[in-house]
């Protein structure tokens, strides 16, 4: 019989402890709606405006969801500036930037970690200390460079301040940090050069931490106004954030078409966010448990 009792006592404890678990996972739950919900109602809302007409934006009875449906807003957006050209140069200035700090970062921190040099640490710090300082205040000074070099309005000039990043150096030195200094030694025994451990072993073995810094280069490059804006003076390479201001103007149908182009603007980011959304927090996390 006390066995009995002990088996029944158990059975409800575990079911008062299933019932815990339950509560806590509904209000979790509840939580990351409303949390999602908070986060995703600018964006739902700027969808749900783009497609509305003007007339419907400026009237008194306004609501969230549109009376009649229009996507003329969108067709307008390529008509009143050249924002196909725009998106293209951002891109290509994207994609330039992207590569290139992804680049020179893993080189450089496989500099750091693998190979030993005099005042390795002294360097790395410098390197890191400039993550302290703002890009407003090196902005004139870049304008200057880069005009003095003739590069001015041009696609060139607008990736050469941005070509590696200390962040990246940062991110990829820790992660190397995990690597056992054991592999690289072996592959120099078997005769291996220091780009093929890299292109050959570092890279597949990198491939959260690519994904994270590559995620947020291009993201950085593609959200971009202050360089761009001193740099360009013509339509042939200005980025599409530049762009989005010539869509204002006096009248009403301004601010339709501005909330038209920022939508539009919006989808790269938000398709390579989330698809690329897991190797980013793996690639932050990377190097953080040594083991």
């Amino acid at each position: 019989m006390e066995k009995v009792r002990d088996r029944e006592e158990i059975i409800v404890k575990r079911r008062k402890r299933g019932k815990k678990v339950d509560a806590k996972k509904i209000v979790l739950l509840v939580l990351n709606i409303a949390l999602v919900s908070l986060v995703l109602f600018p964006i739902v809302y700027a969808l749900m405006m783009a497609i509305k007409s003007p007339a419907e934006i400026y009237s008194q009875n306004q609501s969230l969801f549109p009376k009649e449906v229009t996507f003329t807003n969108f067709i307008d957006v390529f008509r009143t500036a050249p924002i196909a050209r725009y998106i293209f140069n951002s891109f290509v200035v994207s994609i330039i930037i992207t590569f290139s700090q992804v680049f020179t970062a893993m080189l450089a921190a496989f500099a750091f970690h693998f190979l030993k040099f005099r005042a390795s640490g002294i360097l790395f710090a410098i390197i890191m200390s400039t993550m302290m300082i703002p890009g407003e205040a090196t902005i004139i000074s870049n304008f200057l460079m880069v005009s003095g070099w003739g590069m001015a309005d041009s696609l060139a000039g607008m990736v050469l301040p941005y070509l590696t990043t200390a962040m990246g150096i940062f991110l990829f030195r820790q992660a190397f940090r995990s690597f056992p200094m054991e592999i690289y030694e072996a592959s120099k025994i078997d005769g291996c050069s220091n780009f093929r451990f890299v292109f050959q072993i570092l890279i597949p073995l990198s491939r959260p931490t690519i994904g994270a810094l590559s995620v947020s280069s291009f993201l950085g490059a593609w959200n971009m106004y202050m360089w761009p804006l001193l740099i360009t003076g013509s339509d042939k390479y200005r980025t599409v954030q530049i762009g989005l201001s010539m869509l204002n103007s006096v009248d009403s149908e301004s601010m339709v078409l501005m909330i038209a182009g920022v939508v539009v603007c919006m989808i790269p980011s938000l398709i390579i966010f989330l698809f690329a959304q897991k190797n980013m927090i793996k690639g932050l996390t990377a190097g953080s448990v040594k083991g």
